[in-house]
């Protein structure tokens, strides 16, 4: 009897925090969350319920976590597992690199998302509505990866998930480095019939910077759109492993296919050629969404099966 008071006053005292760790936390979900991009900070209040984005990586990410999009960009040739972006069900908001304002500003939407292609167009969709510019560093693939798909996590309160497919990823990488070796790799890129070559710290440097494949060529630049080459520059690289991405294939252009581009004397005389070693990229995942959380999944895996 004596103890009584004592302990009501406990009990009232452990209630009382309890109830403010609760409306500390409501009071943090209502103000939204502050997240870092490639070009400065945004805040976004609560969680958006009407996203408008204009990048193929993040949207194939956000589909993936179950995250609903009220406007996208037009874009053809779209993978099946995006092929309802490309219909009436998605309101059109301009192109990968133009955004239609007018209709975005209709749409009234709560988020914006742009990287890469459309991330020139920040400072006037910033104008709308909170922005997020979710353009990856090349030279920094994987790392500033984890950064731009922590904060579309956090923006939608997928931290979880996220988390967990960002250390599936590093831990894939682990694995196929460890099988790269001594072997020596060069990434080129087929466009209307012609070739450009790509090395480390390139839109394709994952190959070499985290998945350990040595680079044929020493000095190739790091520019979007890679170094212009031949085939006898295949043939005196003679690397190891050949990868190929196929640009036209990716974008749905009438031109000559990637196998035929080089289906010549000089590259079947490499030792890429002579071991079955030539390997044809996923154009989508490669060139149009390489931030997707899927997209990286099948990077990782192409050049691990490559190197088994």
């Amino acid at each position: 009897m004596l103890l009584l008071p004592f302990l009501l006053l406990l009990a009232a005292c452990g209630g009382g925090a309890e109830a403010d760790d609760t409306s500390a936390a409501a009071e943090g979900a209502a103000g939204g969350v502050t997240v870092t991009h490639a070009q400065g900070t945004t805040t976004v209040p609560g969680t958006p319920k009407k996203a408008v984005v204009f990048d193929l990586g993040a949207l194939a990410t956000l589909d993936e976590l179950g995250v609903p999009v009220a406007g996208v960009p037009v874009v053809e040739n779209l993978p099946d597992r995006l092929a309802k972006f490309g219909t009436d069900a998605y309101p059109k908001v301009g192109s990968l690199f133009e955004p239609d304002y007018e209709k975005v500003n209709a749409l009234a939407p709560d988020l914006i998302v742009v990287a890469g292609r459309s991330s020139a167009a920040y400072k006037e969709l910033a104008k709308i509505a909170p922005t997020v510019d979710l353009t990856v560093d090349n030279a920094t693939f994987l790392s500033s990866l984890r950064e731009r798909t922590e904060a579309l996590g956090a923006i939608f309160g997928k931290q979880a998930e996220v988390e967990r497919r960002l250390d599936a990823i590093d831990a894939s990488v682990a694995e196929v480095k460890a099988k790269a070796g001594d072997r020596t790799g060069l990434v080129v890129l087929t466009t209307g019939g012609k070739l450009s070559a790509y090395g480390p710290g390139s839109r394709f440097g994952l190959i070499h910077d985290a998945l350990g494949v040595k680079p044929a060529a020493e000095g190739l630049s790091t520019d979007t759109h890679g170094n212009a080459i031949s085939a006898e520059f295949v043939a005196k690289t003679d690397p190891d492993l050949l990868y190929v991405v196929d640009r036209d294939a990716a974008v749905g252009e009438n031109g000559k296919a990637a196998k035929q581009v080089l289906d010549n004397k000089l590259v079947n005389g490499t030792k890429a050629a002579e071991n079955g070693k030539i390997v044809y990229l996923d154009p989508f995942s490669w060139y149009l969404a390489p931030t997707a959380l899927s997209s990286v999944d099948g990077m990782v895996k192409a050049v691990g099966d490559s190197l088994s």
